[in-house]
């Protein structure tokens, strides 16, 4: 039984979503909509394990990271003035500039730096210099970054081998490896077993804006929760999550990868926990304004 996500205009359902979604705690599975095991691309739901080495290596402590990079390092921002200033500040530290970064510039923007991904590769490139590797290809698979650092961090916190895998690549060119749902859901708790997942979640938490922006769900779910809940979104509708006073971990993916149908589910599923947030499904509206339908979410 998965979750549906219908969306209404007037009293018409005009369109319908399915999203499968778990719940993990330390004992395994403890919710379940749909297909637990089902193979997902976590994409950038996936940064702040990506960003464990950024610590554990030493690097962090190395170049006196402050909080706020560390949130910025589990960035999907919205190129917001703020968050290009943070990506520029973060390169001068390191001696690189927007050149350096290998995330590639996105449609409309001038460079990297806008690039969503941005403060991920910061922090990449943060290891790289404190580690005296060459970064020329550092997001490229055999790189030493990916292979002895970033893939490793993946494997062990999300409890999957990718020996057999080609991987695939994400947007911003780094490897995307096949995880299954359960797995993500236990990445992120495992995340709260550790110093360094432990450091990287509360800066989430405390700068929600470095990691999404404006008016993002990320940053909305962030601040409300008031450090109670830290959540990332991904591509292609995924979105995982962590309630660590309550210890359990949860991954989202809208089989058809609709953003909208996996925010619905998130904020369903916050709730269903008894998390209490505070933050309603934002009711659908045309152009001039008037609302004209909504989003609703249920187990079927």
């Amino acid at each position: 039984m998965s979750l549906i996500v219908d969306v209404t205009r007037g009293p018409v359902v005009e369109s319908r979503h399915e999203v499968d979604a778990v719940v993990v705690d330390t004992a395994g599975v403890r919710h379940c909509w749909g297909d637990a095991q089902r193979s997902v691309l976590a994409r950038s739901s996936l940064k702040p394990i990506q960003a464990v080495p950024l610590i554990e290596s030493g690097a962090a402590g190395a170049f006196g990271l402050t909080e706020t990079q560390l949130a910025f390092a589990c960035a999907s921002h919205n190129g917001e003035p703020g968050h290009v200033d943070a990506a520029e500040s973060w390169l001068r530290q390191l001696g690189l500039s927007g050149d350096d970064l290998e995330c590639g510039t996105e449609a409309n923007t001038p460079d990297a730096r806008h690039n969503n991904c941005s403060g991920k590769h910061c922090g990449f490139l943060t290891i790289c210099r404190h580690l005296g590797l060459d970064h020329a290809g550092y997001i490229r698979p055999a790189h030493p970054l990916q292979h002895d650092h970033i893939t490793p961090a993946v494997e062990e916190l999300c409890g999957i081998s990718t020996a057999d895998q080609t991987p695939a690549i994400d947007g911003c060119g780094i490897p995307v490896w096949d995880i299954p749902l359960s797995g993500l859901a236990s990445g992120w708790l495992a995340l709260t077993e550790r110093e360094a997942g432990r450091r990287l979640l509360a800066a989430m938490a405390a700068h929600p804006w470095y990691v999404a922006g404006t008016g993002r769900v990320c940053t909305r779910v962030m601040e409300a929760g008031a450090g109670r809940v830290t959540v990332k979104t991904g591509a292609e509708g995924v979105f995982a999550g962590v309630a660590p006073a309550r210890g359990v971990g949860w991954a989202i993916k809208a089989r058809d990868g609709g953003r909208r149908a996996s925010e619905a589910a998130l904020l369903w599923l916050v709730d269903e926990l008894g998390l209490d947030i505070g933050i309603e499904l934002d009711p659908l509206t045309n152009h001039a304004g008037t609302e004209v339908g909504e989003l609703r979410v249920r187990a079927g």
